[in-house]
C-alpha cells in the first residue's frame, strides 16, 4: 500500500519505518529540511533500538523516502498519517495546533479521495475538528480515522511490529478493510485489531496512559508508607503482582514517571474533565503523587548531606527518563539534578545515550562524563537515576574503592540491600528499609 506520514518525530518515524518494513511504500514528510536531509542520509535523530537498521534497510529497498514536499506525499499515497507533536499547553490541555495545520495543508493538496489518519495523541473530539477543517478546505471526498499509537520508548519498534492491539476508530466499513490490510503484516499469529468510533479510540489512548501512570504513582506513594513502617516495597510488589486480577506490570517503585507521554496525557485528561464539568480527581492525584515522588527522592539526598553541600560531589548514573532512550523530557533525573545544583552540590553525570539532550536542559551547570567509573573519583555518593542495563550488575568493589565514602542512593531499586550491606556499602533505595 502507498502511505505518507506527516511529521517524522518519534511516533511518525517509527511508524513509517515499521510500515515500510511490512512491505508498504512510505513517503515521510516534514518541514524541517535538515532533518529530511539527515534521514535521507541514514542519520537518525533519536535513539531507539533497532530503528536505524530498519530505516537504512528500507531506504535501500526503495520503500522509504523523505521529503519536505507535502503534495508529493499526498499524490503518492492513499492514506496519510498525521504524526506531529501535541505538547502540553500552559493550561494542561493538549496543543493540537500542529495537527490542525497539517489537516488544512493535506486538504489543500488533495486531488482525489484520501484517507486521513491521526496517529498523534489528540484530545477526544479532535476527529470532528480535523474533519471539519478538511471538508472546509477541499471538495474531494475523504475519510477520517483515529489510530492512536501505543509505543513505549526503548521498545517502540517491537511494539509496532508485535502490537498488543491496534485501535482503529472509523465508522466506514470500507475504510476498516483498508486499515485492516495495512496492518495485516503485523497480525500473522492472530488479529488484534480493535475497531471502534473515533471518539472512543481517542479516549482509549488517554485512558491507557492514565491507568499505567496511576499504577506507577500508587506504588510510589506506597513506597513512602513502606519506609515509615519498615516494610519492603519489593516484597509488596511481588505479593500484589501475583494476583491475576492485578498482574505484575508497571508496579515498580522508583523516581516517578516521565517522558513525552504520561505527563502530558494525564494533564490533558484532567483538563478535558474540567472542560466538560466532569472532574478527573484520580488523574489529578496521580499528577501530584508523581511530583511528590521526584521531590521525596531528591530530599533524601539533600537531607543526608545537609550543611555540607558546597563540599559535596555527587556522581549521577542516568539522565534519561528511562532506559533504552535518549529522551529527557519530564525526566525525574533532570528534576533531581537541578535540585542538587540549586542546593550547591557539585554534580558529575553519565548516561550512555542522553548526554546531548541533557545538556539542553542543564547547560554547563554540571560535569558530563564519558565513563561511568572514572567519574566516581572524588565523589561522595553515587546516585542511580536510570535503570540502564549496564548499571544493574556493576563492579561494587571498584565503586567502593573510588568513592570518597561508600554511599549509594538508588532511585530504581536495582540492587540487593543485604548484599551491599555485606560489602560495606551504605545503601538508600525506594520503599525498603536498610538490611543488616
Amino acid at each position: 500500500m502507498k502511505v505518507s506520514v506527516v511529521g517524522v518525530g518519534y511516533v511518525g518515524l517509527v511508524s513509517a519505518a515499521c510500515l515500510a518494513e511490512g512491505g508498504n511504500h512510505i513517503v515521510c514528510v516534514d518541514k524541517n529540511q535538515k532533518k529530511i536531509e539527515d534521514l535521507t542520509a541514514g542519520k537518525i535523530p533519536i535513539y531507539e533500538p533497532g530503528l536505524t537498521e530498519i530505516v537504512e534497510r528500507n531506504i535501500a529497498a526503495g520503500r522509504l523516502r523523505f521529503t519536505t514536499d507535502l503534495k508529493d506525499g499526498i499524490d503518492n499515497s492513499l492514506v496519510t498519517f498525521i504524526g506531529v507533536g501535541t505538547p502540553s499547553a500552559a493550561d494542561g490541555s493538549a496543543d493540537i495546533s500542529a495537527v490542525k495545520a497539517v489537516a488544512k495543508a493535506i486538504a489543500e493538496n488533495m486531488s482525489d479521495y484520501h484517507i486521513v489518519v491521526t496517529k498523534s495523541t489528540v484530545p477526544v473530539g479532535t476527529a470532528k475538528i480535523v474533519s471539519d477543517i478538511i471538508s472546509t478546505n477541499t471538495e474531494h471526498p475523504f475519510d477520517y480515522v483515529s489510530n492512536p499509537e501505543f509505543l513505549k520508548e526503548g521498545s517502540a519498534v517491537e511494539d509496532f511490529m508485535k502490537p498488543d492491539r491496534v485501535v482503529i476508530g472509523t465508522t466506514n466499513p470500507a475504510v476498516r478493510e483498508i486499515m485492516k490490510q495495512l496492518y495485516a503484516p503485523f497480525m500473522r499469529k492472530s488479529s488484534r485489531i480493535l475497531f471502534t468510533d473515533p471518539a472512543s479510540a481517542e479516549m482509549t489512548k488517554y485512558a491507557a496512559n492514565a491507568m499505567l501512570a496511576t499504577r506507577i504513582s500508587f506504588m510510589n506513594e506506597l513506597s513512602g508508607l513502606c519506609e515509615k513502617f519498615g516494610a519492603d516495597i519489593e516484597d509488596v510488589r511481588s505479593g500484589i503482582g501475583s494476583d491475576s486480577r492485578i498482574g505484575s506490570a508497571f508496579l515498580f517503585a522508583g523516581l516517578g514517571y516521565g517522558g513525552s507521554c504520561f505527563p502530558k496525557d494525564v494533564k490533558a485528561l484532567a483538563f478535558m474533565g474540567d472542560e466538560q464539568g466532569c472532574e478527573m480527581t484520580i488523574a489529578k492525584a496521580v499528577q501530584q503523587a508523581n511530583y511528590t515522588q521526584h521531590e521525596r527522592f531528591a530530599k533524601k539526598v539533600l537531607d543526608y548531606f545537609k550543611g555540607k553541600e558546597p563540599q559535596t560531589t555527587l556522581a549521577v548514573w542516568g539522565l534519561a527518563f528511562k532506559a533504552k532512550t535518549d529522551d529527557v523530557r519530564e525526566s525525574a533525573a533532570i528534576y533531581c539534578v537541578k535540585k542538587f545544583v540549586e542546593a550547591g552540590f557539585k554534580v558529575k553525570a553519565y548516561d550512555p545515550e542522553a548526554i546531548s539532550n541533557a545538556k539542553k536542559e542543564l547547560g554547563d551547570s554540571i560535569e558530563y562524563c564519558a565513563n561511568s567509573y572514572d567519574m566516581l573519583d572524588s565523589a561522595d555518593a553515587l546516585i542511580i537515576m536510570t535503570d540502564w542495563q549496564e548499571f544493574r550488575t556493576p563492579d561494587f568493589d571498584l565503586i567502593k574503592e573510588k568513592l570518597c565514602r561508600p554511599v549509594i542512593f538508588d532511585g530504581r531499586n536495582l540492587y540487593d540491600s543485604r548484599y551491599l550491606a555485606k560489602q560495606g556499602i551504605e545503601y538508600h533505595s525506594i520503599g525498603r528499609a536498610a538490611k543488616d
